[in-house]
């Protein structure tokens, strides 16, 4: 039970979780282990003992909000059909503040900014899944604060340029941050689809990253965090939290921050 994902909060309708990257949210062919959707079954099925229960095989879990494969964070599950309409519907209505973390290539000079780029297919993209700004797109707005700066201190990456970047998007879209950070030249650090060159997402679900694709990805996963939902709940205004992974904040740590 415990390696199925870290508890942020608990109570009879909702389950609050803070998902790993790399991991998928929607159920596949590989097992309940594969999914964050599967793992909720696993978990939801457990009785107080942490054994199967087979009384408890008719509840069923809700995601509640999406993240990418590779985008670690909070995760809300409802646990019952009226939870996930309540708080579907806050989403809908922006009643759920998002905020994220991401590192990103280059050094971003505003301390702050907005993104006001609408978004849609990307249809000269071979990559089915990709999106893109586009004037006839639908509207999307990011917001980022800049919070670090910093060159590698690496021998391999020495004189490379980052950003740390504390993000609030106003709009949800699929893919918004990545794009957004792209189409500004701030592409975020080890995104395979987003980050210049595309084969490298072909290659990764082909199985055939090279040696000198994954070097320049840096990171296994990209380094997009969600760090903290905010919203009403059961008459209170509550906000959950979760920091990166230890790759994210390790290779933040090991470099030198240059004044933003």
């Amino acid at each position: 039970m415990e390696n199925l994902f870290e508890i942020l909060f608990e109570d009879t309708d909702l389950l609050v979780v803070n998902k790993s990257a790399g991991l998928v949210c929607h159920p596949t062919k590989n097992g309940e282990m594969s999914s964050l959707i599967g793992r909720a079954r696993l978990y939801l099925s457990r009785d107080d003992s942490g054994l199967k229960n087979q009384k408890l095989k008719l509840r069923t879990p809700y995601l509640i909000n999406r993240l990418d494969r590779e985008t670690s964070g909070v995760n809300l599950i409802a646990k019952n059909s009226e939870t996930a309409g309540e708080l579907g519907k806050s989403l809908e209505d922006r009643r759920v503040q998002k905020e994220y973390l991401a590192i990103v290539h280059g050094h971003v000079r505003e301390p702050r900014g907005f993104i006001d780029a609408p978004l849609g297919k990307d249809e000269r993209s071979i990559v089915a899944v990709k999106d893109c700004v586009r004037p006839d797109g639908s509207p999307a707005l990011t917001e980022f604060f800049v919070e670090k700066t910093f060159s590698c201190n690496d021998e391999l990456k020495s004189g490379m340029a980052f950003s740390l970047l504390r993000i609030i998007p106003h709009t949800g879209r699929k893919h918004q941050i990545r794009i957004h950070l792209a189409h500004t030249g701030h592409p975020i650090v080890g995104d395979k689809l987003y980050g210049g060159d595309e084969d490298c997402y072909l290659a990764f679900v082909q199985n055939r990253l090279t040696a000198t694709q994954r070097a320049r990805l840096i990171f296994e996963n990209h380094a997009l965090h969600a760090r903290s939902l905010t919203f009403d709940w059961r008459g209170q205004t509550v906000t959950f939290t979760c920091e990166p992974e230890p790759w994210f904040t390790q290779f933040l740590h090991a470099n030198s921050a240059t004044s933003v």
